[in-house]
């Protein structure tokens, strides 16, 4: 939802609305494109948006919106729902107007009222949504439709046009007219009305940000207004290890604001998050007497910033368990959580409570610590553009002890000490420094950090049947996922889920169930993970049997090699090395007639691939590295990338040959 503002002044009376924005007329459509069953355009689309428009007004209080959409496949026909939210209370949707017309060019009006369904409620807020459902809406329709919002007449609303929608666009077209103060050409406090926004300050600039393709330009007319005109807008990328992808897409934001630019915004809200963060994060007796029972005036800095962690991970953090209610908190003599010292007190709070505690006990102790708040890697990637503090989600520690600065993620439960859970390296947010406030970077993962081991002993019979004992060696990234799994569920549970997710990385027809874990709950030691292997591998003849020479699966090497192209980047969320070694008890009077010869691939500085294998009597050993040293690939680096993974895959699919040795001959 748009952000609102407040109209002061004298003076103000309510505006009719003009009715050739009002009501924009619905089209006839071409016999071209009531015949269209494909779209050269967007190839194999299941529909395409043949006409977009919207139209907002802020001296009139109304945003209106148009589309017209041919039908192409089945799936196209689920835009057949629209939902509409609004604002309950401060706007209503009105004017609601639709058809369906059949390729044949019957046309079927929309008749009865849309629902009204309640979304989502928090506290006075509460977000509604009109829906309707298009009538007999066939493949080969042209669905069409307009409606309006209108807004309290007190407040105005900035528009934030989303350019790119998930179906191609033919034709778009936008137009803005903003408050009379911030028409293009107005003169200073051109209206007796004025702006203020939630904290009462004046509001003086219009800014906006734009992402359109090459040679899109937004521009101002002279009777004050914003236009843009659009065409041919690709949809919204839909491919395998994609970031987030909100923040790349084509739109255009604008902004109500104080501030006169993107660069004070951030400015200006990080000098506010800040000083809220120090409020909660502030000194006192109650706090240093704590602190003074966990570190001793002999340890080292780094030492007490090790135990003070200790002490803040073993407290129930809410976000993996349960908020206590009111009643509950009454109920223990506690009170909801407003300083570092109640966190404690409560031995409970949320992820972000807990790590505004260990930055007030750091600083307790002497130590310079600065809070850090980023955006969670797996929702989204920091878009300057997007000038609201919601879009960060979790915040850290930023220590500095000596010359070494260390990340911290205390309200992150299982995570080690000196790591960060992957979505929150290579994140963009605001940290805390001597200098103030200002945006930065966490550092991306480093793949030796984030290892697991496959490794253990195998049984083979002559027909290809197999028993044996793994084991999974984590450490890492790895780690930190399973022992936030067995926070959340019962030993069962945990084991049921463990075998499901290896179950993809072991060859068709062989069965693996985990027999227990080490380490489960340390997060300060390898977790390791026991499993029993059973089934057939392979395939057997009269004198031979074939096996797969890899045992394992390599994460992402398939998905690869059958995508030719790519338009986004690939996101692998962090780096890592996968080790594995088998070694294979071969069954009596075999002898290995075929193996992979030893083999390395790189990607240079990206990428490495080993592959080797050791023969003794009865036994062969094959032990494969996979080490991939990033996390992100830009979308030119995709053919390099694929490439390197074709080289994988064919590699992995190389066989070990055994052949039954000849019985030695009986004497006369």
């Amino acid at each position: 939802m748009r952000a609102k503002f407040l109209l002061s002044g004298a003076g103000f009376f309510a505006l009719l609305l003009a009715s050739s924005y009002a009501h924009a007329q619905f089209q006839q459509p071409t016999g071209d494109e009531l015949k269209m069953t494909s779209d050269p355009k967007a190839p194999g689309a299941a529909a395409v948006y043949l006409n977009m428009e919207e139209i907002d007004d802020d001296p009139l209080h109304y945003q209106s919106f148009y589309a017209r959409i041919k039908v192409l496949s089945e799936k196209g026909k689920e835009l057949a729902t629209v939902n509409l939210p609004y604002m309950y209370g401060d706007s209503k949707i009105t004017d609601i107007k639709a058809r369906t017309i059949h390729a044949d060019g019957t046309v079927i009006p929309l008749e009865g009222k849309p629902e009204d369904l309640v979304s989502a409620k928090n506290g006075d807020h509460q977000i509604s949504r009109k829906v309707f459902n298009l009538p007999k809406v066939e493949v080969g329709s042209i669905l069409e439709y307009r409606y309006i919002l209108r807004y309290d007449d007190n407040h105005f609303s900035s528009p934030m046009w989303e350019i790119q929608r998930p179906y191609f666009v033919h034709k778009a077209h936008y137009v803005f007219t903003p408050f009379e103060n911030f028409k293009p050409g107005a003169t200073h406090m051109a209206s007796s009305r004025f702006l203020v926004d939630a904290k009462g300050r004046s509001v003086n600039s219009l800014i906006w940000w734009m992402h359109l393709p090459e040679g899109v330009n937004l521009k101002t007319e002279a009777v004050g207004r914003y236009v843009l005109d659009v065409n041919d807008i690709p949809a919204i990328p839909e491919e395998s290890w994609m970031p987030p992808i909100q923040s790349l897409l084509y739109k255009v934001f604008f902004y109500y604001m104080p501030a006169m630019s993107a660069g004070q915004f951030w400015a200006d809200a990080g000098k506010d998050w800040s000083k809220q963060v120090d409020h909660f994060a502030e000194q006192s007796n109650d706090l240093h007497a704590v602190v003074a029972g966990l570190v001793a005036p002999s340890d080292s800095e780094l030492d007490k910033a090790k135990k003070l962690y200790t002490a803040v991970q073993a407290l129930d953090n809410t976000d993996y368990s349960r908020k206590k209610s009111e009643a509950e908190l009454k109920n223990l003599k506690l009170k909801e959580a407003r300083h570092a010292i109640d966190v404690w007190k409560q031995k409970s709070g949320s992820s972000d409570e807990i790590a505004m505690l260990y930055l007030a006990m750091l600083r307790a102790a002497g130590l310079k610590a600065y809070a850090l708040q980023v955006v969670n890697r797996n929702r989204g990637v920091f878009d300057p553009s997007y000038m609201n503090m919601s879009q960060f989600d979790d915040l850290l520690v930023r220590l500095e002890v000596g010359d070494k600065v260390y990340m911290l993620d205390p309200g992150e439960k299982a995570c080690p000490f000196e790591s960060l859970n992957w979505k929150h390296s290579n994140a963009r947010g605001l940290v805390q420094s001597t200098a103030g406030p200002a945006l930065g970077n966490t550092l991306p993962q480093s793949y030796k950090d984030n290892t697991t081991t496959r490794s253990g002993f195998i049984t083979l019979d002559a027909h290809g049947g197999l028993t044996g004992q793994l084991q999974w060696t984590m450490r890492g990234q790895e780690a930190i996922h399973w022992r936030q799994i067995a926070l959340r569920n019962d030993p069962d549970e945990v084991k049921k889920q463990f075998d499901q997710a290896i179950e993809s990385e072991v060859p068709k027809g062989i069965e693996v169930h985990v027999d227990h874990f080490l380490g489960l709950d340390d997060p300060e030691v390898n977790l390791i993970a026991a499993v029993k292997v059973s089934g057939e591998e392979g395939m057997a003849t009269a004198k031979r049997l074939l096996l797969p020479a890899l045992f394992f699966s390599t994460r992402g090497g398939q998905v690869f090699a059958e995508q030719e192209k790519r338009a986004t980047a690939v996101d692998m969320e962090y780096g890592e090395q996968v080790v594995d070694q088998i070694t294979y008890v071969l069954p009596e009077g075999y002898v290995v007639e075929g193996a992979p010869a030893d083999a390395t691939l790189q990607w240079p500085g990206h990428a490495m691939y080993l592959v080797k294998s050791q023969s003794a009597p009865g036994r062969f050993t094959i032990a494969r590295r996979l080490a991939r040293a990033f996390d992100q690939a830009k979308p030119e680096e995709y053919k390099d990338l694929r490439g390197f993974y074709l080289k994988v895959a064919s590699a992995d699919q190389q066989q070990i040959v055994l052949t039954a040795a000849p019985a030695a001959a009986k004497g006369n």
